[in-house]
């Protein structure tokens, strides 16, 4: 009887034991996949303006993480204009991000959506696209987003493909799931029905159909600019209706341009694009206004938050912010160039802006041989070249002293010129001239 005690004790000793070890494994277990999680939440909201649905994000990175199953991130692209800077490649940087943090991601190109026509932001109707148009910018976009994206890694998916076989009575549903009321809340319709402005009824499809998408990727996050908060998190709402866990909202803001006040954009010339040569690339990021370093880095790189952490606080210390920018525009240039044209970058840059001499590897500029040619007879080849706008534009320059050869002011259009002089044309661009 006593034999049988004793091991009934030993065993009570056991199991206790063995349920403090596996208690203890458990616990480690769960503080692992919690830094886990917070390390990945660190990456995905560094730089962003907004995160909906963070706490149900964090789940479902839980469960990725626990079940190996990686995460649906969406993003789409209305094929309007095709040319990426910068500014457009915020969102894209991020994705980047989150696709090494083993997730999928999947661009949703909008066909269909983009012959509806966009309202986002416009004070009346955009006018819709042709389909020629349409697969013509979305090519140029593949090409474009996988200097930044893996290629391998990355869904592209047409919109087209679900919503063109929709029926009429799917159409309906799917127009009973939103209000008119709804629709006026976003500031553009707003903005138009109080001006009088007219909207079109097929208007209100666009951000019908976009939350869509999301329905039929079952996606687990959608990002944006802040300029599609209400298109995104229609998805969000339209997910709840299908019975679907509704997608995580992550937001990123706008990215000013090189003038530091307006947003970047081709048409104000504040841009750096991303297809810009890299003696362009590196020489206009140089340009970036002090306050606006650590952003720029933030959002147009894929520091690591430790790494930004310490380049603000070097920033506060008083670094010089010249040095900061060197960083920042080998950085940038790096992301889209190889390491030899970076370096010839920056040493040309350090030639002809540091140095104010006159760099040695320019781009030659073919005029075509007259007797005496003066700078008269480069206008044509520079505007070819895209170098100067117009001769207008040339004239500006040189009576405001922004046109140099070989490193002395050009005071008239008479100068002359000779092959072998190099012309500095404004404040970056340097052409070699070569009489043909």
């Amino acid at each position: 009887m006593e034999a049988k005690r004793a091991m009934e004790a030993k065993k009570a000793v056991e199991t206790r034991e063995e349920t403090e070890v596996n208690g203890m494994a458990e616990a480690r277990e769960a503080a692992i996949l919690e830094r886990q999680v917070r390390l990945q939440m660190r990456v995905i909201t560094q730089g962003a303006a907004e995160l909906i649905g963070e706490e149900e994000l964090k789940q479902k990175i839980a469960c990725s993480i626990r079940t190996g199953k990686p995460l649906t991130i969406k993003f789409g692209m209305d094929p309007s204009a095709p040319d990426i800077h910068l500014g457009h490649a915020v969102t894209l940087r991020k994705l980047k991000q989150m696709q090494d943090l083993g997730h999928t991601i999947v661009i949703v190109i909008g066909d269909f959506t983009a012959k509806i026509g966009d309202p986002t932001g416009r004070s009346n109707g955009r006018k819709a696209m042709t389909e020629s148009e349409v697969l013509l910018n979305a090519q140029t976009y593949q090409e474009q987003i996988f200097r930044i994206l893996d290629r391998e890694k990355t869904q592209v998916r047409f919109n087209g493909e679900w919503l063109e076989v929709l029926n009429l009575d799917q159409v309906l549903r799917l127009a009973s799931t939103m209000t008119v009321a709804r629709m006026l809340e976003r500031d553009d319709f707003q903005k138009r029905f109080r001006g009088g402005i007219p909207i079109g009824l097929h208007e209100f499809f666009y951000p019908l159909m976009q939350a869509y998408d999301s329905v039929e990727l079952q996606a687990d996050m959608e990002l944006g600019g802040t300029d599609q908060t209400f298109n995104i998190l229609l998805g969000r709402s339209l997910q709840k209706e299908r019975g679907q866990e509704p997608q995580a909202a992550l937001f990123m803001p706008l990215l000013e341009g090189l003038d530091g006040v307006e947003k970047m954009s081709k048409s104000l010339g504040n841009y750096i694009g991303i297809c810009e040569d890299a003696r362009t690339m590196f020489t206009k990021t140089m340009q970036v206004p002090d306050a606006l370093i650590v952003k720029y880095f933030e959002l147009a790189t894929d520091i690591r938050p430790e790494e930004l952490d310490g380049m603000k606080r070097r920033l506060e210390e008083g670094w010089n912010p010249r040095d900061c920018k060197l960083i920042l525009a080998r950085t940038i240039t790096s992301l889209y160039h190889s390491r030899q044209e970076t370096e010839e970058a920056e040493r040309f840059f350090t030639e002809a802006f540091t140095n104010k001499s006159v760099p040695e590897d320019v781009d030659a500029l073919r005029v075509p041989w007259k007797e005496s040619p003066t700078m008269y007879d480069c206008i044509r080849p520079l505007a070819e070249a895209r170098i100067v706008e117009s001769g207008a534009q040339l004239r500006r320059l040189v009576a405001q002293g922004g046109v140099q050869k070989n490193g002395i002011r050009v005071e008239d259009l008479e100068e002359a010129v000779e092959s072998g002089d190099v012309l500095k044309i404004g404040k970056r661009k340097f052409v070699r001239i070569e009489l043909a």
